[in-house]
């Protein structure tokens, strides 16, 4: 696989540039001793006034030629520590092309939603599932938009055609999403909600704002200093003058310090996230491309003054910087003299006045980019997926050699093909045939069409659906309902859920599985013809082969398809293939025979 080779040189490369750039950090850190050991003895050779002098001249130097080997040790650690995390994503994504991906930390659990009409069903969230597949977002608005976009995904075809050419131009750029990665997992802050950050930018203190104040802020650290440069270093007033306006201004600052101390930790706490934010809009800023979609994205990166992004996120991060100064003590004097606190809350006043509003638009970009860059991942590694083509047409869903996207290397491709008048494709199958497989297999590729990326099949054509599954029914001890009752209230909402504009796309595995064969033939029946000619597609899978008779009760609506095993040297095996008409064969006997029961 070409993608997996590139990957490899990658690892390659960067390895050896790793390695070339610990033997540098080295060479500078033995460097800094050296030069630490010449200032010292090169002080310690005075002999006289006129040695004195040389020797701090020759001193200051090394001191200069030592902080220059601090700033250049402190360089190369950055750019180790880079080429260090770029060598782990390259190695994440080997992993994920050998079906490895299963080891990754991140599986969304935090999204899991049993409730939901089919993300539980299809495994979007959680250990095994699509989002720890396919996420490479490290920020948590990333997270935050591609679990929303894979639990909502996209009913409108214009929508999802502009994020398809979105997905397809990113998946051709693999350093800028190499980048992205990099960046957010320097940041290493996926669980820091912005939501606080947000609320406060869009918030306002007229305190800190009002002209008298800021006023004041201004003209009283001017009037102390001179009273301290007059009285102190002139002596022309009494010192008493500048001490009254240092009691006074200490007072100010003694004033609310409660709430200007909650203010300043409630910013301060984004300040390495503002850092990467700006660097992450940078990138998007200064990358062209060519989709309309990520042009409307890398445009509009300014504020309602014309003020860009990354200037005004600088803006913020110096003030964040400024603000970290107050809790040096060392800095405690400079606080009372210039009323830093003040000086502080009022730019930062000013900066939510400028920006404050659209602040959470620029993160939602950044969160945009990163989900957008998972799914470009998935096409470029399988350059040989296919884009699907969504239709007008109602009713129609067509693959062909379509697979479960997660079965990495071992999919199993079959075919698929509904469209008017059929509905309904009734799958029947002993035991571990694969019905529960291809259910799924159905929905997730739908889900991955609707959200814009390729879909694991040669080819697939599909109107759009809202996606409803009833596949994983447990009993609920805590409210009291049966697997049975649970999966009838499943089963009333994707009833209740088609409309005059959206089709519903079900999928019942096991359908009235909870029940007696009598029951669950009649039921099935009633809820085929309920189900009939009101924009409903989808597949029903069972055990039970009497329900074959749909068929031909409702013919061109319903379509029976089958899965079988054959056995080998004693052994059942199957072959995962679907077939037209009701099953064959069985195996329940057999694999009760193997356990020991005769």
């Amino acid at each position: 696989m070409l993608s997996k080779k590139i990957y490899e040189r990658r690892v390659g490369y960067y390895r050896r540039l790793l390695e070339k750039l610990s033997r540098g950090i080295n060479v500078i850190s033995l460097l800094r001793l050296i030069v630490g050991g010449a200032v010292i003895i090169t002080l310690s050779l005075t002999g006289n006034l006129g040695g004195y002098i040389i020797s701090l001249s020759i001193s200051l130097l090394w001191i200069l030629i030592f902080i220059y080997l601090v700033y250049r040790h402190r360089k190369l650690k950055a750019v180790y520590n880079y080429v260090a995390v770029l060598i782990d994503v390259n190695i994440h994504s080997i992993m994920r092309l050998e079906g490895r991906w299963t080891e990754f930390n991140d599986k969304g659990e935090d999204f899991k939603d049993e409730k939901h009409e089919f993300s539980y069903d299809l495994d979007v969230f959680g250990q095994g599932s699509l989002f720890q597949w396919i996420n490479s977002a490290n920020t948590y608005t990333g997270r935050d938009r591609l679990a929303n976009v894979l639990s909502n995904p996209y009913q409108d075809k214009d929508t999802i055609t502009k994020r398809q050419q979105a997905i397809s131009e990113l998946s051709t750029k693999r350093w800028f999403r190499q980048k992205l990665q990099v960046e957010g997992r320097i940041l290493n802050e996926a669980n820091i909600n912005f939501e606080l950050l947000i609320s406060w930018a869009k918030g306002k203190c007229s305190l800190y704002s009002n002209h008298w104040i800021i006023g004041l802020a201004r003209v009283l650290p001017i009037i102390t200093v001179s009273t301290l440069l007059l009285a102190f270093i002139m002596h022309n007033i009494n010192k008493g003058i500048p001490i009254l306006f240092l009691v006074f201004q200490l007072t100010l600052l003694i004033i609310n310090l409660k709430k200007r101390n909650l203010e300043f930790a409630r910013v301060y706490k984004y300040h390495n996230s503002i850092k990467v934010y700006k660097r992450i809009l940078s990138h998007l800023r200064n990358t062209k491309f060519q989709s309309e979609y990520l042009k409307e994205l890398s445009i509009g990166l300014s504020d309602d003054g014309g003020f860009s992004a990354i200037r005004q996120l600088k803006r913020l991060e110096v003030l964040i910087s400024r603000i970290e100064n107050r809790n040096n003590l060392i800095f405690f004097p400079i606080n009372v003299i210039f009323l830093w606190d003040y000086q502080c809350l009022i730019e930062l006043e000013r900066w939510k006045s400028e920006s404050g509003l659209i602040l959470e638009e620029w993160i939602e970009k950044i969160g945009e980019i990163e989900a957008l860059s998972s799914l470009g991942t998935i096409a470029y590694d399988y350059p040989d997926w296919a884009i699907p083509q969504i239709t007008e047409k109602p009713s129609f869903l067509q693959a062909k050699d379509i697979g479960h996207p997660l079965l990495t290397n071992r999919q199993v491709c079959n075919d698929i093909n509904i469209q008017e008048p059929l509905q309904i494709l009734l799958i029947t199958g002993s035991n571990m045939s694969g019905k529960s497989t291809f259910l799924r297999t159905i929905g997730i590729n739908l889900l991955l069409a609707y959200v814009g990326a390729p879909v694991c099949a040669k080819y697939m054509t599909c109107s759009v659906f809202n996606i409803h599954t009833c596949m994983r029914i447990s009993d609920d001890l805590e409210k009291g309902i049966s697997s049975f009752y649970g999966e009838l209230l499943r089963i009333k909402e994707i009833v209740k859920s088609t409309n005059k504009d959206t089709q519903v796309f079900f999928l019942l595995d096991e359908v009235f599985k909870g029940t007696n064969s009598y029951d669950r033939h009649i039921g099935a029946k009633r809820l085929v013809k309920q189900l009939q000619g009101k924009g409903y597609l989808g597949l029903i899978s069972t055990h039970d082969l009497e329900l074959g008779v749909l068929e031909n009760e409702n013919k061109n609506v319903i379509k029976n398809y089958h899965f079988q095993e054959y056995y080998k040297d004693n052994q059942i095996c199957f072959d995962y293939k679907i077939r037209p008409g009701i099953s064959k064969t069985r195996n329940a006997l057999y694999l009760m025979k193997m356990i020991g029961i005769e």
